[in-house]
């Protein structure tokens, strides 16, 4: 089964308004190309090639960018003695097929995913957020949700602490002193779910908040499994982390550069 990936794309990206007052956060460039791109490279690498893209923020420039990828990713010759004729050369565009929906401008994430249940229909499907990176196997992933069974299966991260620790008695007193672990730091949601249908069902309307109402639900209902992945992941929600993105790209030892 061919199944569809969600990306929600919508946001207004305000912690990194240097350059999301120009343009969504999802299309800030690593390297020449947007984040997003970089997201859909690491979902098509698994054979996951067909996207829905959340749109919202300045939609638009979401729109016309896949729709000039073709023109940008190929060799062209403008034939201006001959009609005007455009002729392709290289065709070196990817596999996918890219639905862009815009959602609204204020919709919340879960009213964002609400509203693309029709493109979806009563199939599993992918989910992640337009505005991270990193080496999840995606194949190991929709494995641990089959096996689990469950309504969703959310990635989680430990980005642990970055200094020895500290373990301190009531009274003040040091117990320990120890280096830093994978155990230390809390666990995060850093998107790449699975879903199945049945969370529609969960989300009233364009003013939830996905990893509120609906993603509580699961939790009472025993209906949500975390996966832990313990490889690369950085998300992009400010200028510095923009930076570091670009400078592990820059390098050509990109961690989440699967492809």
């Amino acid at each position: 089964m061919l199944m569809k990936v969600v990306i929600l794309a919508g946001g207004f990206g305000t912690r990194i308004s240097e350059e999301s007052h120009l343009k969504p956060k999802p299309m800030i460039e690593i390297g020449e190309m947007p984040i997003l791109w970089h997201i859909m490279k690491t979902y098509s690498h698994y054979g996951f090639n067909e996207f829905i893209i959340c749109a919202g923020y300045k939609q638009h420039v979401i729109k016309e960018w896949f729709s000039d990828y073709f023109l940008h990713t190929s060799d062209i010759t403008f034939d201006f003695t001959n009609g005007n004729e455009l002729i392709v050369h290289n065709k070196s565009a990817e596999p996918w097929k890219v639905t862009v929906v815009d959602t609204g401008l204020n919709t919340m994430t879960g009213g964002r995913i609400k509203r693309i249940r029709k493109y979806i229909g009563n199939e599993t499907f992918m989910l992640t957020y337009g505005d991270a990176v990193g080496n999840i196997n995606i194949s190991e992933l929709l494995e641990y949700h089959r096996a689990h069974k469950k309504i969703g299966t959310i990635s989680v991260y430990n980005f642990g602490q970055n200094k020895g620790v500290l373990e301190i008695q009531s009274d003040g007193m040091v117990k320990a002193f120890r280096e830093k672990s994978d155990l230390d730091g809390d666990l995060i949601n850093i998107g790449f779910m699975v879903m199945e249908p049945d969370i529609f069902d969960r989300i009233e309307g364009d003013s939830t908040v996905f990893e509120k109402e609906p993603l509580g639900s699961l939790v009472s209902d025993g209906e949500l499994i975390s996966y832990t992945h313990k490889g690369f992941w950085q998300c992009m929600d400010t200028l510095r982390e923009k930076q570091y993105l670009e400078k592990l790209w820059g390098s050509g030892k990109a961690p989440w550069k699967v492809w």
